[in-house]
């Protein structure tokens, strides 16, 4: 993971880009892995941890509509929280899942997240939003499963958004 950590560290440094988080399933653990990284001052903005649906309202701008429609669990709000988010700097990672040992349905199993990388130049704004199901046990093992497939995801995504700025 460090090898991750340290690339995505690289790209956003070297392209003067400035990355902020929002976090509902993972509570803050990707932004704790990222400002384990020297210098992680240089390139983050700000992290959110944006659990009750109110919170992903409030400071993140997503609209009471999608939440009641579609749910927190959603390709909509993680498209949304990172809308936000790019408010606030120039990429963006956002997740939304469930952990378990409950809330877990059939349409929406323990394990589920959509995690959502944003960019923005110009006022225009590009997101992606990626869903995966951890296959790990235990809400602690999912949350790390979760973070790691996130940010190795947010990696292959500044690697393709770059190559455009190159």
């Amino acid at each position: 993971m460090q090898k991750v950590l340290d690339e995505i560290k690289q790209i956003l440094i070297k392209n003067n880009l400035s990355l902020s988080t929002a976090e509902s399933c993972t509570g803050g653990l990707i932004s704790s892995y990222l400002t384990d990284i020297d210098g992680a001052s240089n390139f983050i903005f700000q992290n959110l941890v944006t659990y009750s649906n109110e919170a992903k309202h409030r400071y993140l701008g997503v609209q009471k509509e999608t939440l009641e429609k579609f749910g927190a669990v959603s390709i909509e709000t993680a498209y949304e929280m990172s809308q936000g988010l790019l408010e606030l700097a120039d990429t963006s990672i956002a997740t939304t899942g469930i952990l378990g040992p409950t809330g877990g349905s059939k349409e929406k199993p323990i394990g589920l997240v959509y995690i959502s990388f944003g960019y923005k130049k110009d006022n225009k704004k590009q997101i992606e939003v990626i869903k995966y199901i951890s296959p790990k046990k235990g809400r602690h093992n999912i949350k790390v499963d979760i973070v790691e497939h996130g940010l190795k995801g947010y990696l292959k995504y500044l690697k393709n958004i770059t190559t455009l700025l190159d």
